[in-house]
């Protein structure tokens, strides 16, 4: 009886340790990592104006005003004029994590409503927005921040004008968004 005891406790042993050996020959350290970026800010340095045009028939037009220059280019019955606002192309500085890409969001268009007349032809559109980033010689939607996490870029676009558009004064608002790619 001691003998079939004893023998029965070798075997228990005997299992025990190949079940051990068994359980740790599959283990693996596997790496795990995390990147946390700063929120994204976006300032406004300055609105998108298209200054004063002078409407030298009633066929209407268009005043297009290009992301890195104030000088003008018109079509249909739309002309310069020296009078009035200078034409502003809009600008803006974004904040963020450093040398990380972004993505900017444009309108595809937007609509400014004459400020003191509700009758008539008082809206125009501004459509084909284009923007330029410091430093680059072409316009683009993309971009890499500053090793600071800075970087700008200023904003053009074309001002339709209809056929019998109403002289006057025209506002609206747009939206512009900054996103990490």
């Amino acid at each position: 009886m001691k003998t079939n005891t004893l023998f029965i406790l070798f075997m228990i042993a005997g299992f025990s340790i190949h079940v051990n050996a068994q359980s740790t020959g599959n283990v693996r350290a596997t790496a795990a990592n995390a990147n946390l970026l700063v929120a994204m800010s976006l300032s406004q340095e300055a609105p998108l104006n298209f200054g004063s045009s002078l409407l030298s028939n009633t066929e209407g037009g268009t005043v297009t005003l290009p992301s890195n220059s104030y000088t003008r280019s018109y079509t249909g019955g739309v002309e310069n004029s020296l009078a009035g606002a200078a034409p502003q192309f809009a600008s803006y500085v974004v904040n963020g994590t450093g040398l990380e890409t972004y993505a900017l969001i444009l309108p595809l268009a937007t609509t400014v409503k004459h400020t003191s007349k509700s009758s008539g032809i008082t809206t125009m559109d501004i459509n084909t927005m284009t923007a330029r980033f410091k430093g680059k010689s072409a316009d683009a939607t993309t971009s890499t921040l500053s090793a600071n996490g800075t970087d700008s870029f200023t904003l053009g676009g074309t001002l339709i004008v209809q056929e019998n558009q109403i002289s006057g004064a025209y506002s609206g608002t747009f939206e512009v968004i900054v996103n990490y790619n």
